[in-house]
């Protein structure tokens, strides 16, 4: 069997794609890879709310699964929205890497006075931890960013953990802990993602890791009943049934927050609905003051 593997252009992308193939090859499948250009890739000048949130990275390659052109594509997690096209399917969660966001800095952290980050959630948690930190906006793949930093656009910037280990990097800072700072939901997860194939889905499912299915879909779950994606701060991060998530208000200011023990997925969608009431204000607040409707 030889399968056709879709997958952004970046490093980190790239680097993602190859763990995949290198374990399919183990299994004996052949693999052949697309790279295929997302608007998330294209456009880089803005943040991720100004052009359609987490999906845009996404969307081509769900279309070309579903025209035929791949059989799969691998994705970060995180980056697929919790609304997906009809015919696809998460064929594959790997385990999970590091959840973690990691502040890289060169100087010490104390003389941290401005920071490179275009998440709402890193900001609002910035923004609670030090009221007086100046965040500006960032985006484009690591080495970018990490270019950014080196040219003094910025005192330090935020790059999730995982990243850094998949493409070998070792750098000066620290791991914010997950527990305090609660990364967006499926972060440090890699996902292959096929048509609904069941020949297809059987020979992906041979790269799927239990428990790590099981937290990032209690994530997905409170995600799903939050709504919000890229636009409103917050943060789900469940490890063996515990589940922290929290909603934040722009400012960083106000949070509302749950941490409990799940056991089945509804549970997490319970949990998911208590905090969305609990969260509300700041939910309306958010799109309001990011001038994007949300209703319905």
């Amino acid at each position: 069997m030889s399968i056709k593997i879709g997958t952004r252009g970046s490093k980190l992308a790239l680097a993602q794609t190859e763990t995949v193939i290198k374990k399919l090859s183990s299994l004996g499948i052949q693999c052949q890879k697309t790279i295929i250009s997302t608007q998330g890739d294209i456009t880089q000048s803005v943040p991720l709310h100004a052009i359609g949130g987490q999906g845009v990275f996404v969307r081509a390659l769900d279309d070309a699964i579903l025209a035929g052109e791949i059989d799969c594509a691998v994705h970060s997690m995180k980056d697929i929205p919790a609304y997906r096209p009809h015919g696809l399917f998460t064929a594959a969660v790997l385990k999970r890497d590091s959840p973690a966001d990691y502040i890289v800095y060169f100087s010490s952290l104390d003389k941290v006075k401005c920071i490179g980050t275009s998440s709402t959630r890193r900001r609002a948690q910035l923004l609670r931890h030090d009221p007086d930190i100046l965040i500006k906006d960032l985006r484009g793949n690591v080495d970018t960013r990490i270019r950014k930093l080196n040219d003094g656009e910025y005192d330090a910037i935020i790059l999730a953990e995982a990243g850094l280990t998949r493409l070998d990097i070792r750098i000066s800072g620290e791991r914010f802990p997950p527990e305090k700072f609660v990364p967006s939901p499926n972060q440090g997860t890699v996902a292959v993602v096929s048509r609904a194939d069941p020949s297809l889905m059987e020979v992906l499912s041979a790269l799927d890791h239990p428990q790590t299915r099981t937290d990032v879909l209690i994530e997905r779950a409170v995600m799903e009943q939050l709504g919000g994606g890229c636009y409103t701060p917050l943060g789900i991060y469940c490890r063996a049934g515990h589940l922290i998530a929290e909603v934040l208000s722009l400012d960083g200011c106000r949070t509302e927050r749950i941490e409990t023990n799940i056991e089945t997925i509804e549970q997490a969608r319970e949990q998911g609905r208590l905090l969305k009431v609990q969260a509300q204000d700041l939910i309306h607040e958010a799109f309001k003051q990011l001038g994007i409707s949300n209703e319905g």
